[in-house]
């Protein structure tokens, strides 16, 4: 990627300037947000994918492919938002996190934390995150592309958390959609895993609306295992409110990284107070990095948290400052629904 996506919208009246967003995707721009938010019962968008296009997808996406995966050009999309409807909150709710069924590499040692507040550096405590984190790829209007995602604990053992704009964008949905967790140099020490279904929440499905960016995406089995079987899976947290200290991980592509390195920012997190609802964090991780994972009662030691925000896009004028969508009703709907297919 050469860059990353712009879009100029039109933020709340009482504003009263354009500003600009960037999203975080390597291959294209956020789409116009429009309309009423649907009721927080209204299913999630999915996307079924056939065994046929699934061995497509494991056979298309080579060592060369993975690591050839750049950000393309900038794309300007012009668009109105009224700061869209405000994530529907719930009971608060925490899933823990789940180990793998054998043990996995290096386990984090007890080094104390690597730094906190940190606005962008490349883990080395190891641990859990190692695993279950890892690189999307996906075929986006005919073009490779990636983003981030991880592994989560789910009924089906199969499910994991990115972005919405790393599911479906612009009105389509990718296609080639593969997960490599513990990706690196064009590596799969885990194994490619195919999608057999891919998921958004109503709001991003209808309108691709900022505040609800987040995606899902149900992993076929690979050699007869289940992903966090393999991987192990990551907690999550639901409606458990804003100003929380998180750590942010992803696989940023742009430049100054390559899409080769796993980073991770830090800090104490706020409410955004310009267009979104959105948690924001001092963060300088770029293009590719959309769907990582944000976790809050992160343990350093142990590379374990609770996911409760996923990376999803910045400001054109705060480039150092990364936001992410709150976890309300609707995307632990979209969570319910993902873990029961």
């Amino acid at each position: 990627m050469r860059g990353t996506p712009r879009v100029t919208r039109i933020p709340r009246p009482l504003l009263g300037t354009l500003v600009g967003v960037t999203a975080l995707l390597t291959a294209g721009a956020l789409a116009t947000p429009a309309g009423a938010a649907p009721r927080p019962d209204t299913p999630a968008g999915v996307s079924s994918v056939s065994a046929d296009a699934q061995k497509q997808a494991r056979d298309f996406w080579t060592p060369e492919r993975m690591r050839a995966a750049t950000p393309l050009d900038l794309i300007d999309v012009n668009g109105h938002i009224d700061g869209g409807s405000a994530p529907l909150k719930g009971r608060a709710t925490t899933i823990a996190p789940s180990a793998p069924a054998k043990a996995l590499g290096k386990a984090a040692a007890d080094i104390g934390l690597l730094a906190f507040p940190n606005s962008g550096g490349q883990w080395t405590g190891g641990g859990a995150v190692v695993s279950t984190a890892g690189r999307v790829f996906f075929t986006y209007q005919g073009r490779t592309a990636s983003c981030s995602g991880n592994a989560v604990t789910s009924a089906n053992k199969s499910t994991v958390i990115t972005a919405g704009h790393c599911v479906k964008l612009e009105g389509a949905w990718h296609t080639n959609f593969v997960f490599v967790p513990g990706y690196h140099d064009g590596q799969a020490p885990y194994g490619r895993w195919t999608a057999s279904k891919t998921l958004s929440t109503p709001q991003w499905t209808a309108s691709e609306d900022i505040n609800y960016d987040i995606g899902a995406a149900v992993m076929a089995p690979l050699d007869g295992k289940r992903l966090t079987d393999v991987v192990g899976g990551q907690g999550l947290a639901f409606n458990t409110g804003y100003n929380l200290p998180m750590y942010s991980f992803g696989f940023p592509a742009a430049s100054p990284y390559d899409g080769e390195k796993f980073i991770y920012c830090s800090g104490n997190t706020s409410r955004d107070f310009l267009l979104s609802n959105d948690h924001g964090m001092n963060c300088n991780m770029t293009g590719g990095s959309s769907g990582g994972p944000w976790f809050t009662k992160f343990n350093e030691s142990t590379g374990t948290g609770l996911l409760s925000s996923v990376n999803s896009f910045k400001y054109n004028f705060l480039p150092n400052r990364m936001y992410g969508p709150y976890f309300g009703a609707d995307a632990q709907n979209l969570y319910q629904t993902a873990q029961a297919s």
